[in-house]
């Protein structure tokens, strides 16, 4: 029989009456009291270092917000690398011994960009390996921590980036699209800017770009928008909403065109005010826009703006009258002329990943000396 004391006693005929949780004190041995520190500390978070997208139509603006956006330290974008397009070059086994090769037969962009071939590696065999390999040294040249690119040609492959991509983040320029197409037409004399149908193949690259600008906000990907008339007229203000975006601090020398780097940019004229020392406001229409070109203008924002309850695209200029929707014969017919475009685009593309490099250069030199007139310089697609 156990011995106990007076107290023991006590407590334990007390906590038969009361219940077994009640006791006078602890026979246990005393504990240190735990210490609370609080909620635990939040890892700090990661700077985020890319990829950006610049996306918008031709003669939209791009190239002068690209010129802004690479005046910015921390930013380093190549110019239309289009590496992407290249994607067929990769279905193919031992990709990794030619894709610079044909890259820089393409359109260039090594060479451009002053990349240094020895630093990127030659086996690689997957397109996003390559493009963030590539892209990343382009950064890396300029001291930049986000890496990216502005390019026009990216409307169709957007979703597809964010599978490759997942981090990414996109900035959408649009510019009153009567403007763009008056743009397109005074660059006729432009090797790219003057093949056939330009102006069809911007209506219909405008709204897919749009479809696919919709399409990414509905996935949660971060994107931001720009109009073209607010940058010209307020670059400083768009320039800091964009820092804020990409989470850098906004740098005052980004919303001017003085001392950008324009290496990268293609010759011609239609590229002269993004060469000036400064931002030149274009606002106006251009004459080259025909009564009846202006007209199936109005009839598809009119129908544009229908379908997105009033919000797209945003008017910069009044309408001129009620040219109404565009029929679903005109809808069907630019539709096909559209898809007949893109599919000899795809021809010319699939050409310059599989055709032999030898006969590609015999090509180009015909084109451009009988065909084009444009100097040895001119890329294969351009």
């Amino acid at each position: 029989m156990p011995h106990y004391g007076t107290v023991d006693l006590v407590a334990e005929v007390i906590g038969a009456v009361k219940g077994p949780s009640f006791y006078f004190y602890d026979m246990t041995p005393l504990q240190p009291a735990p210490h609370f520190a609080g909620p635990p500390e939040r890892p700090p978070q990661r700077q985020w270092r890319g990829p950006l997208f610049v996306a918008g139509t031709w003669r939209s603006g791009t190239s002068l917000l690209y010129a802004l956006l690479n005046k910015h330290p921390q930013i380093g974008l190549m110019y239309e690398g289009d590496l992407f397009l290249l994607r067929p070059l990769f279905w193919m086994p031992g990709a990794g011994s030619r894709w610079l090769a044909r890259w820089e037969f393409y359109n260039g962009a090594v060479s451009r960009h002053g990349l240094d071939a020895k630093r990127i590696p030659s086996t690689i065999s997957r397109l996003s390996t390559a493009i963030e390999k590539a892209y990343q040294e382009y950064a890396r040249q300029k001291d930049a921590l986000i890496w990216g690119e502005k390019s026009v040609h990216m409307h169709h492959s957007l979703e597809r980036l964010v599978k490759d991509f997942p981090d990414a983040r996109f900035i959408f320029l649009w510019r009153d699209l009567a403007a763009i197409c008056g743009s397109v037409l005074r660059a006729k004399n432009d090797f790219f800017l003057g093949r056939s149908r330009m102006t069809e193949r911007t209506l219909a690259r405008y709204k897919t770009l749009k479809v696919q600008c919709d399409r990414l906000i509905s996935r949660g990907v971060p994107v931001h928008q720009i109009h073209y008339e607010t940058l010209v007229k307020d670059p400083a203000g768009v320039m800091a909403d964009v820092c804020k975006f990409l989470d850098v601090p906004f740098v005052p020398a980004i919303a001017s065109l003085e001392g950008a780097d324009r290496s990268a940019i293609y010759e011609g004229a239609h590229h002269a005010l993004v060469r000036s020392e400064c931002i030149v406001s274009s606002l106006e229409r251009s004459e080259a826009v025909s009564a009846d070109l202006q007209r199936k203008i109005e009839r598809y924002i009119t129908m544009w703006r229908e379908e997105s309850g009033g919000e797209w695209p945003l008017l910069s200029f009044p309408q001129t009258g009620d040219s109404g929707k565009p029929s679903l014969r005109e809808q069907l017919f630019d539709r096909v002329v559209y898809c007949w475009l893109r599919t000899y685009d795809s021809m010319a593309l699939f050409t310059s990943c599989f055709v032999p490099s030898h006969f590609l250069s015999k090509l180009r030199i015909y084109k451009n000396r009988f065909l084009h007139r444009n100097p040895p310089g001119a890329f294969w697609l351009r």
